[in-house]
């Protein structure tokens, strides 16, 4: 097993995904929950893949995410060695700056490895003017 080297920790949160489009908002004061259960990527250290669900809920502002460039952006991580909580936080970093939703909440629950299951949640809420 090599060795963690603090390019493992930095692994995948520059790496060149597919855009994320987005869509006029008609509607105020609404939520959507978005949950995709098939998110894969590489453990940066061993290789070896990861598998779990990811689930975006948001409140839209004036524009909400269009799921077919979503989907497309998720599968990009298949190739992608980063971490848990990196993948996560950068999914609410790229998400916040397509959409710029009201707040969002980014949750990934992986499947077990070792015999642990990790849950991680990153959250975003817009400054009030």
């Amino acid at each position: 097993m090599a060795l963690y080297k603090k390019g493992h920790a930095l692994s995948g949160l520059k790496a060149k995904l597919p855009k994320l489009e987005v869509l006029p908002n008609q509607f105020k004061g609404y939520t959507i929950k978005i949950i995709i259960p098939e998110y894969t990527s590489l453990c940066p250290r061993t290789g070896l893949p990861d598998a779990g669900t990811v689930t975006i809920e948001y409140e839209p502002d004036k524009s909400f995410v269009e799921l077919k460039s979503l989907k497309l952006y998720i599968l990009g991580y298949r190739s992608i060695g980063i971490f848990y909580e990196n993948a996560v936080n950068r999914i609410l970093r790229d998400f916040v700056k397509a959409v710029r939703p009201r707040w969002a909440l980014v949750r990934g629950e992986f499947n077990p490895r070792g015999g642990i299951t990790s849950i991680v949640e990153a959250k975003y809420r817009k400054p009030q003017r």
